[in-house]
């Protein structure tokens, strides 16, 4: 068996006995507390047709869509002003206090604000998502940056590299673990502020799904869509461990 196969199924036998210990603590409290506000993993599971039968599909795609779209610009913007901070002091000094004064603002209390600047349709939801998990993304590429000892550039420069190649070969691979510890983080931030953001102005999406179904006192498919907003998370997380994997194996050496 290589390494890496054994790896591998390591792996897989933790989020196995992750899963198998939360739906048995689930369970427990469940029988323990036997209340309707609480129903059994069992009854949540078996509830698929009904949710089915409610366009689960449509809200889920609808949740997952804002994620991708929103971690992505996110990454977009925070990218560009985290190397440009990290590799100028000029830029560091004038974005640098911008970005702390904007980082503490409670984002969501911006909600109404949004609303009535961008309407109630994707862009405020998407906007929101962003101003949420932006200036932290902003600040790991920056100082990850930053942290790269000059000798490592100096070597490429002995060989002539230009701007572009020292990024590529030096920059990006040395950053790349940091951003992917960052895209986890605000992952489940996004994620997290999603619930709330779709309970406004929409009727799509697992925050709306999950609040319409407490409203009807459905607690059954309000777990359920609590499980797919959960399993989205989780399956997104996975796909960020998995690109480490393949492509930051070095840290390994």
């Amino acid at each position: 068996m290589t390494r890496k196969t054994k790896r591998a199924l390591n792996y897989i036998s933790y989020i196995s006995i992750g899963f198998i210990l939360i739906n048995t603590i689930w369970y427990v409290a469940a029988m323990w507390l036997d209340m309707k506000a609480l129903p059994s993993p069992v009854d949540v599971y078996s509830a698929y047709p009904k949710a089915l039968d409610n366009d689960l599909v449509a809200h889920s795609v609808a949740s997952l869509q804002r994620i991708l779209v929103s971690i992505g610009i996110s990454l977009f913007i925070a990218l560009g002003l985290g190397l440009l901070m990290g590799y100028s002091r000029r830029a560091n000094r004038l974005l640098g206090p911008m970005v702390y004064f904007s980082y503490p603002i409670p984002k969501l209390a911006l909600l109404p604000i949004i609303m009535v600047l961008f309407d109630i349709g994707e862009t405020s939801k998407i906007i929101i998502v962003i101003l949420i998990v932006v200036f932290q993304m902003i600040i790991t590429v920056r100082d990850a940056v930053r942290n790269i000892s000059q000798e490592n550039y100096h070597v490429l420069t002995s060989f002539g590299a230009t701007g572009m190649q020292k990024m590529r070969f030096i920059t990006l691979p040395a950053i790349l673990p940091d951003i992917l510890s960052s895209l986890r983080v605000a992952l489940g931030i996004a994620t997290s502020a999603l619930f709330f953001i779709e309970t406004f102005g929409t009727d799509k999406g697992l925050g709306y799904y999950i609040t319409d179904s407490l409203n009807k006192v459905d607690y059954i498919q309000m777990y359920f869509g609590i499980l797919i907003l959960s399993m989205i998370g989780f399956v997104l997380f996975l796909i960020i461990d998995l690109i480490d994997n393949l492509t930051c194996s070095w840290k390994d050496s």
